[in-house]
Order: structure tokens, then sequence, then C-alpha cells
């Protein structure tokens, strides 16, 4: 086997990570004012605009309603990040400007290409929650030294959403699919997952909704950081579990389902 070879199967993973790293320099304008705008934008309307008129300021557990909010917000968005990245990221490969293709062409191989495409996502990810995070001390809107915690479980908040990558990895035609699960599915979630009340609040035939959803998980795991405890260790331990489990199972059907796809 060639050095060449050698080289790709130790670290091919991060150079497609890096590829797409480049590739962002083309848009960097638009994803740097994106990262920058958002938070600053959310937490002024909820901290100072939507608190005010709807709760006097005063969330759950007597903790101010922007305390509240934030860790929410900023796995909102990562979720973002992930969503935009494992739906149109993974088809652009594949279909609108097959870089994926010809990346099997040489030594790397399917599973190195989709591990590159994760490693990418995270570091997005990264980026815009510690930005994110930034924001959010300068607003204080994180009470506690712990709250840094939030940068790690609002990206594995993201990557929770992993399945949507396998599904994009199916599609051979555009049809607007993406279009109607982010209608359908992932703009529901963000009004069903405790994200600016607690899920409490909704009936109890709703609440299901937030308990599936990665969304819930990965915003009461940010307030347990930021500003708990409030609720008992083992139910921060299933947001744990459930936020691993269901991105590794993502990832492995997207390695699956994309290795398949370039070896035929």
């Amino acid at each position: 086997m060639s050095n060449l070879a050698l080289t790709s199967r130790r670290w091919g993973a991060w150079y497609v990570a890096e590829h797409r790293l480049r590739g962002l320099r083309s848009y960097a304008g638009t994803v740097a004012a994106t990262a920058i705008g958002t938070p600053v934008l959310y937490l002024f309307a909820f901290g100072v605009g939507l608190a005010t008129l709807v709760t006097g300021n005063v969330g759950p557990g007597g903790h101010s309603y922007l305390q509240f909010v934030a860790p929410a917000l900023l796995a909102m968005a990562a979720v973002a990040v992930g969503t935009e990245e494992f739906l149109f990221g993974i088809l652009l490969g594949f279909k609108w400007n097959p870089t994926f293709v010809g990346m099997n062409s040489t030594p790397l191989t399917g599973r190195q290409i989709i591990d590159g495409v994760f490693l990418f996502v995270a570091i997005r990810m990264l980026i815009v929650t510690v930005i994110y995070y930034a924001i959010m001390l300068a607003f204080g809107a994180v009470p506690s030294a712990w709250g840094l915690a939030m940068i790690p479980t609002g990206i594995l908040t993201g990557l929770a959403f992993s399945p949507m990558a396998a599904y994009s990895a199916t599609i051979t035609e555009d049809k607007g699919q993406f279009a109607i699960l982010q209608r359908v599915i992932i703009l529901p979630l963000t009004l069903f997952s405790g994200t600016v009340f607690p899920l409490t609040q909704l009936p109890i035939y709703l609440q299901w909704i937030g308990w599936l959803s990665p969304l819930w998980h990965g915003a009461e795991l940010g307030r347990q950081f930021s500003y708990g405890p409030t609720e008992p260790i083992w139910l921060t331990g299933i947001h744990v579990v459930y936020l691993v489990g269901i991105a590794a199972l993502g990832w492995a059907f997207t390695v699956r389902i994309a290795t398949k796809r370039l070896d035929k």
C-alpha cells in the first residue's frame, strides 16, 4: 500500500472536514453575521421584550425568564447548523455538487467521507455555540460558572439530529422534501420542546412530543448547568444517554447508507 493510501486511511476524515471548512470561506461573511446577529436579536427579544410582556421577567424557579430560555436558544442554534448541514450538506455532496463521488474514487472510504462531514458539522456547531455563549454572558443570562458546559451539550443536541443525514443520503431526486420536513417536523419541535415555556405547560397528551424531541433533552440539560439543578440526577442522565444514542444511531445509519450508495 502506498504512503498516500496509508495517510488517507489515517487522516481521511480530517481531510474531508478540512475540505468543507475551506468551502465555508466562500460564504464566511453570511455565517459570521448569522452567528453574531442571531443571539443578539433573540436574547434581546426574549430578555427585554417578550419576558417583560409575558412573565414580568420571572421564569420557572424564580430565575429570570432570560436565564430560562437562553440554554434552549443556544441548543437551537446548534440544531439549526445541524439540520442545515445534515440535510442540504449531505445532498450537496451526492447530487448538487457530487464531491462525495470524487472523494470515493480516491483511497478515501465512504465511512471516512461521512466521518469528515460529521467532524465539520461539530466544528461549525462549536464556533456557533461559543459565540452564542459569549453573548449570553454579556446579557447576564448565565448565572453559574458551570454554564460553560452548555457548549458541549448544545453540540450534542445538534448532533442528535443526525438521523436527518441518513434520510438525506437516501434522496436521489430533490422534490422539496426538505421544505416539508422543516415545516412539518423541525419548526413544530421548537414549539413543543419546552424551549420558550416549560413543557409542563402543555396538555399531557402533547407532552410526549417534547419527551421524544432531542431539543427538549438538550434544553433541559443546558439548564441544569446554567442555573440548576432543577431535576433529579437520574433524569439528567437520561438526557445524556438519549442524545448520545440518537446521535450515534444517526451517524451509523448515515455511514451505512452513504457507503452503499457510493459503492454501487
